[in-house]
């Protein structure tokens, strides 16, 4: 049910409202002025689940840093890279993980639950074992073996789902109606949110306290955007930043539901989400309103690229700048440079 208008969430649409965090903005200002600001600060003073509570293993802090080499190939002086390769699973995933199974800390509850095409899943399974606690996965059989190998050797109950990711996605909501656990799925618990904004967070600091003109993100469902967007959304409120950086989408051209709702102003399903950038493929981006609302606000843009431009990204990304990222984080290189030749 919607949190704001109480409407029924109806399968095989995003989902109407998401919870969002809040906090109290001017306590957090008077507490940043008093110390000295490191990344785990930051993000402990806009964080939603109290961080005494996370698990053992270190998530976050991410390398930051310059691709001068990248950036003249490509026509831009000064090119950052956020690398959340180095997480404990390989993937941004760990951000909303690690926040979640706290919160089954803090409930009290010792499984969690998620759907996945394989990041989210190997990245719960391993916070889950790393806190002594169950993850129960289900998966599309069509998933990478290497993430499905990955979610089982650390312990995790996986589920093979014939369909696709919205399918594992309705099923582990049925699951975790009938059975005693915390729901990871993406958005729908709004802590995925505020995991992932984490990241936003850190490239604030890392970028010498300046707001990016722009940051590219590989978009699915659209919860890594909307959490890039609340971590800036999140610093405003708190007086520390006074303007948002701009967002590009980049989507795959065949898993493009967000970028075709921002074009139109009306929302479809994507007909045929495959693509060889699995992470990002999904027929329902269930934070699609958040998605687009946010493009709206930053004045950004989205933009569809096609699989063998995300191929070329990702040997021209592991070339030009030493990063070896899957197909779904490459398509970010693929994006900015289709919006460069767009001008």
């Amino acid at each position: 049910m919607c949190p704001s208008c109480s409407a029924d969430y109806q399968p095989g649409m995003p989902l109407k409202g998401v919870l969002e965090a809040s906090f109290d903005y001017p306590a957090i200002a008077a507490e940043l002025q008093t110390k000295d600001l490191d990344c785990a600060a930051l993000c402990n003073a806009f964080a939603a689940v109290d961080p005494c509570l996370y698990p053992p293993l270190p998530v976050g802090n991410t390398p930051y840093f310059a691709a001068k080499h990248l950036g003249r190939q490509i026509g831009i002086e000064r090119l950052f890279i956020k690398n959340d390769g180095v997480n404990p699973s390989g993937s941004y995933k760990d951000r909303a993980s690690h926040l979640m199974v706290a919160e089954a800390t803090r409930l009290g509850i010792e499984e969690v639950v998620t759907a996945s095409t394989g990041n989210a899943a190997s990245s719960l399974a391993a916070l889950c074992a790393s806190a002594g606690k169950r993850a129960v996965i289900f998966a599309p059989e069509t998933a990478p073996a290497a993430k499905l190998i990955q979610i089982q050797i650390h312990g995790a109950t996986l589920h093979k789902v014939k369909g696709t990711y919205d399918e594992a996605f309705r099923q582990a909501l049925d699951y975790s109606a009938t059975h005693d656990c915390l729901n990871r799925n993406t958005a729908y618990h709004p802590l995925t949110i505020e995991g992932k904004k984490t990241a936003g967070l850190e490239i604030y600091l890392q970028n010498q306290r300046q707001v990016p003109d722009w940051i590219a993100i590989p978009v699915g469902d659209g919860v890594i955007l909307a959490g890039i967007h609340k971590a800036f959304v999140d610093l405003m409120r708190a007086g520390l930043i006074d303007r948002l950086p701009r967002l590009l989408a980049v989507q795959a051209a065949t898993s493009d539901a967000i970028t075709s709702y921002f074009e139109n102003g009306s929302y479809h399903n994507a007909a045929d989400p495959k693509t060889v950038a699995d992470s990002i493929s999904v027929t329902t981006p269930s934070n699609a309103h958040w998605a687009v609302n946010a493009l709206h606000e930053t004045r950004g843009k989205a933009i569809r690229i096609l699989d063998a431009d995300i191929l070329q990204a990702q040997k021209q990304l592991a070339r030009e700048s030493g990063v070896f990222a899957e197909p779904s984080s490459a398509a970010t290189l693929a994006g900015i440079n289709q919006a460069l030749a767009k001008g």
